[in-house]
């Protein structure tokens, strides 16, 4: 039988072991060539001998760096243009959307 979650709460402080569960929109590991973007994060840190580790669960989306797939898609729609030029405008105004609809309007 499991023991109920006070109990492991007890248990796990006399080890030195804390949880505590951080109330988190989005987390982004951003690595060199692309963004991994969490959604809808559970996310938890844990604190153990003096050392933190974060526990994060969630649903995967992964981005191009500096570029999202629903600026992209923005672009798209309010322009009527296709992907390609939606992102070629998009890299050419650095990220900024307003100014990439603008060159494509």
């Amino acid at each position: 039988m499991m023991p109920d979650m006070k109990n492991m709460a007890k248990m796990m402080s006399k080890m030195g072991i804390s949880q505590e569960e951080i109330d988190a929109i989005r987390v982004i590991i951003e690595c060199a060539d692309k963004n991994i973007v969490i959604e809808n994060p559970q996310v938890v840190k844990i604190k153990m001998q003096g050392q933190e580790s974060w526990q994060i669960t969630g649903e995967e989306k992964q981005e191009e760096k500096g570029i999202s797939i629903d600026d992209i898609k923005t672009v798209m729609e309010k322009t009527g243009t296709d992907e390609e030029k939606s992102r070629k405008a998009l890299e050419e105004s650095k990220g900024d959307l307003a100014e990439a609809i603008l060159s494509l309007s």
